[in-house]
């Protein structure tokens, strides 16, 4: 599965950078592929393994904020691996004209 998440603390002032590097930092030491942009952080892997780490990265955000907001999206296909990679090149070739 591939879950893409956006956690973000509140009631912390405007700048969030510090609190959202921490979720960063446990998604990239839970060893999933992974993927962060100005938006979201996508994470792949099994259901359980998954939602830990989101839910690891939601606790590292609320340790230095009063309260967090969390999006999340899911896509659930049983048996596609490496979709992380695969959708975005998929997107390309077809940009390529392939």
């Amino acid at each position: 599965m591939l879950v893409a998440f956006s956690v973000t603390p509140l009631g912390t002032g405007e700048e969030v950078g510090a609190a959202v590097a921490e979720a960063v930092r446990v998604v990239r030491a839970s060893g999933l592929p992974n993927r962060t942009d100005a938006m979201f952080t996508t994470v792949e892997g099994e259901w359980d393994e998954v939602m830990a780490v989101v839910k690891a990265a939601t606790e590292a955000v609320a340790a230095v904020a009063p309260r967090v907001s969390l999006v999340l999206k899911a896509d659930l296909r049983p048996g596609v691996t490496d979709a992380l990679n695969a959708k975005v090149e998929s997107v390309e070739r077809h940009l390529a004209g392939g």
